[in-house]
């Protein structure tokens, strides 16, 4: 059977470990919210709490603790035991290909609570990797030489997405920017897979690493580098990019190009919206509870309020608490070709339609690099620069006019 004819997987052994874990944790949360409402209540009356605020005390309080290490216990016994099991699983299940769905589904769930997810040690948080032809790259494994030419094109994608994405229809015809470049000018697209619930500069970090162990594995010597980026995946490579540079590696010396698609550079609306109801939640001890539900959002999406792509912009920071923008200013690297392509709904620019409206995730300003503060604001060309109208976020992805622009610019470059 060929790798093409195994079957799509939904499902992989690990999932049933994954989703014990989950459970547990959304039950231990659940259940200490619960507590959290009854004891704002109780302090309302003027009774004591537990050890901390949020504690109850007494029977109330044990109740409470009882539930949650129970539910502590069978979840960890349930999830070794499954650990022992996965093996046997792995041998006896057949080896297709990961389906299309599961891995939108496990994109989404990863950009929503990547970092809890790997905090906890769970089998659905998505590590990094580089894909080629279909592949994943390593040291041991690199493409074959005569599969590859010494122009590598870096596609990264953003927050709750994957690279297999990139590939979408536009009037019933397949369109992926990445693969018109490889077409058209001999570029060859490596895709990076990463879990977007981090930190956008924890993985800076780590594709700085990888990128340098690309670089060294490549069969033939890498004579130009590149990239594509969508939304967040441009602040990973601005991060990553300054990642390289602080720690000498190679690789930004053969870096020509940056393309951002979208890239929320000074921040995203709807991630400051969700800062205020944090603020809101918290205001009052009776919802003061929920404002957990809240900060169950990444730190990848928390990132995205300002556009933050260094450690220094969140480090020593309460990410939940509202303050004023404080980013490290970094601007866009010297002597390497940036590109911004900016959306917009609306069929015209205008003050208001270019803040309020943008491609209805990022805000035009924010995606050209535009800032109220001059220092702050990233220098692209004009002649770099696109806008296109009546066009939302994902639909950058399958928009021929961006092909086309993109293919032109990196014709010149």
């Amino acid at each position: 059977m060929s790798a093409s004819d195994k079957p799509r997987q939904h499902w992989r052994a690990s999932d049933l470990r994954a989703v014990t874990l989950l459970a547990t944790q959304a039950t231990t949360a659940v259940t200490r919210m619960a507590e959290g409402v009854h004891q704002s209540v109780w302090r309302s009356l003027g009774a004591p709490s537990g050890a901390t605020p949020d504690q109850a005390r007494g029977l109330t309080g044990l109740i409470y603790k009882s539930i949650t290490g129970v539910t502590q216990r069978l979840g960890q016994g349930a999830a070794t035991a499954l650990a022992r099991l996965e093996p046997l699983l792995q041998r006896i299940e057949s080896q297709g290909e990961e389906s299309l769905e599961r891995a939108a589904v496990l994109a989404a769930l990863n950009g929503v609570m990547g970092d809890r997810l790997r905090a906890a040690g769970n089998p659905l948080a998505t590590p990094m990797t580089l894909r080629c032809n279909n592949k994943v790259v390593t040291g041991s494994e690199p493409p074959k030489a005569t599969e590859v030419t010494g122009k590598v094109l870096i596609v990264i994608h953003g927050l709750c997405m994957n690279d297999r994405q990139w590939t979408s229809q536009h009037d019933g015809l397949p369109v992926n920017h990445a693969e018109a470049l490889r077409a058209a000018l001999g570029y060859i697209p490596v895709y990076v897979r990463y879990n977007s619930g981090l930190h956008v500069s924890e993985n800076g970090h780590l594709l700085a690493q990888q990128l340098d162990h690309l670089v060294h594995c490549w069969p033939v010597p890498v004579t130009e580098l590149s990239v594509l980026a969508h939304s967040m995946g441009g602040l990973v490579a601005r991060s990553a990019l300054a990642s390289a540079t602080a720690t000498a590696l190679t690789w930004p010396a053969l870096l020509s190009n940056i393309v951002f698609l979208g890239t929320p550079h000074h921040g995203s609306p709807l991630e400051q919206a969700g800062n205020w109801v944090d603020v809101i939640l918290g205001s009052t001890p009776y919802s003061r509870p929920f404002a957990k539900l809240g900060q169950l959002r990444s730190a990848g999406i928390t990132d995205l309020r300002y556009g933050h792509v260094l450690d220094a912009d969140w480090q020593g920071h309460d990410r939940f608490r509202r303050k004023p923008d404080s980013r490290v200013q970094l601007p866009l690297p010297v002597g390497v070709a940036c590109f911004a392509v900016a959306a917009t709904t609306a069929a015209k620019r205008s003050p208001v339609a270019d803040r309020l409206l943008g491609d209805g995730l990022v805000p035009l300003p924010s995606a050209l690099g535009e800032n109220d503060t001059p220092s702050r604001t990233l220098l692209f060309a004009k002649a770099n620069q696109m806008i296109v109208y009546r066009t939302s976020h994902l639909a950058l992805l399958t928009n021929p006019a961006v092909t086309r622009q993109v293919l032109a610019w990196l014709t010149l470059a």
